[in-house]
């Protein structure tokens, strides 16, 4: 596969007034085309959305996503911040290093026993302040639902955001992603889908003329057109939007051999780093679509970069070059 990446030359248009959050730039934000040859071209043109670009630990879609629920906290003037996620979850990551700029304190719900080893992401958010609790799946699952009732009281009085900024806060800060550079011209807009949050907002700002695409990181999540539905307050998901469920690679947070040297020969081509979480599993699923004639001649695709770089940093030194 012969790639040449260049760059958009876009610079954003309006920067969302937000409560400021140390070292965000929105300025970095670029989008980069790339090019093939051979059958992936047909006159298709695909290009990344570089929202990884902006920080590298709120980086993507994160820093979208909380943005709304932390004004929401201070005009309410909570102190504390309680969230949920796994052991590798990048919104932990991110929510531990918002709330702590933002000098804030937060607490991690976290999924599973504490094990053994912790990760890079759990080590990094207690490095940020953030307080963890390992709970058992089950009571996660039913503590997650809990909203604000007094079953999360046993915390604190905390300002509660859902797993993975789910919700209309998040969604309507990942709305706010395609207001940063021009993209009307793209009649696909792909990305990579964990909650829904992301791409609900996503289909809430694109044009009518414009095709939404998910790839599904998880594995038979049969439940995520539900819950993308929910956000919208939809009985049925618009003709527009696809959700792929063919590239998990194994299910969340699970990658093959052949992904990662997949994501090798990728950043070697385009020098775009991509994560095994999320990114990966969306890119190589647009371009496995196209090679696969799903795309009409002339489409021009933007997937959206969500960032959590820092996912990669769970996989043995080595096996990613970058």
């Amino acid at each position: 596969m012969i790639l040449m990446v260049t760059g958009s030359g876009m610079k954003p248009s309006f920067l969302v007034k937000v409560i400021n959050l140390a070292h965000i730039d929105i300025n970095n934000v670029s989008i980069e085309s790339i090019e093939s040859s051979g059958k992936l071209s047909r006159d298709i043109t695909i290009s990344v959305l570089r929202l990884d670009k902006i920080h590298p630990v709120i980086s993507g879609n994160k820093w979208f996503k909380l943005k709304y629920y932390l004004q929401d906290a201070k005009a309410k003037g909570y102190n504390s911040i309680l969230t949920f996620g796994g052991a590798f979850s990048n919104h932990i990551a991110a929510t531990a290093f918002a709330a702590s700029s933002q000098q804030l304190y937060s607490i991690g719900i976290i999924r599973g026993g504490e094990p053994g080893s912790w990760s890079h992401t759990l080590l990094e958010a207690k490095a940020n302040g953030m307080q963890l609790y390992f709970v058992s799946r089950e009571e996660y699952n039913v503590l997650k639902r809990a909203g604000d009732s007094t079953m999360l009281k046993k915390f604190g009085n905390n300002y509660t955001i859902p797993e993975g900024g789910y919700g209309a806060l998040g969604m309507k800060g990942a709305a706010d992603i395609l207001k940063i550079v021009d993209t009307s011209f793209f009649t696909h807009i792909a990305c990579a889908v964990g909650t829904g949050t992301t791409i609900a907002g996503i289909i809430k700002a694109a044009l009518p003329q414009q095709h939404i695409i998910g790839i599904s990181a998880m594995k038979n999540n049969t439940g995520l057109s539900a819950e993308i539905s929910a956000l919208l307050q939809v009985d049925s998901l618009p003709a527009d939007f696809t959700l792929n469920h063919d590239y998990h690679f194994g299910g969340y947070a699970k990658y093959t051999t052949e992904l990662l040297c997949w994501m090798n020969d990728f950043f070697s081509a385009s020098r775009i780093p991509l994560d095994f979480v999320y990114t990966a599993k969306a890119m190589y699923g647009i371009m496995d679509m196209v090679a696969k004639d799903y795309f009409p001649p002339g489409s021009k695709i933007l997937m959206i970069h969500t960032g959590g770089l820092q996912g990669n940093l769970s996989t043995k030194p080595g096996l990613l070059k970058f």
